[in-house]
């Protein structure tokens, strides 16, 4: 049931209103966050984006995996649910 995709790979320039244009080619897009290094505030090259319905997120996965995006070949997939670490 998840809508979301994990995108790897970007350029470092990349820009969500760019990865929006992108992934509106396999529907309709919800949200795009850019992951940013806590430290130095710089993309780390991954991202998120939420499409409307699961059917769209798995055929951005599936159209837009090993795709060339900016001179980089983009990793897409289904994202997965972030486990909790419990510490000892």
């Amino acid at each position: 049931m998840n809508r979301k995709v994990y995108v790897a790979n970007l350029p470092s320039q990349t820009t969500e209103a760019e990865l929006r244009a992108l992934f509106s080619k396999a529907g309709s897009v919800m949200s795009v966050k850019i992951v940013q290094d806590r430290q130095t505030g710089q993309p780390r090259g991954i991202a998120f984006v939420e499409m409307s319905t699961q059917w769209e997120g798995r055929r951005a996965a599936s159209m837009l995996n090993r795709q060339d995006f900016m001179g980089k070949y983009l990793l897409v997939k289904e994202a997965t649910d972030k486990r909790s670490f419990r510490g000892r």
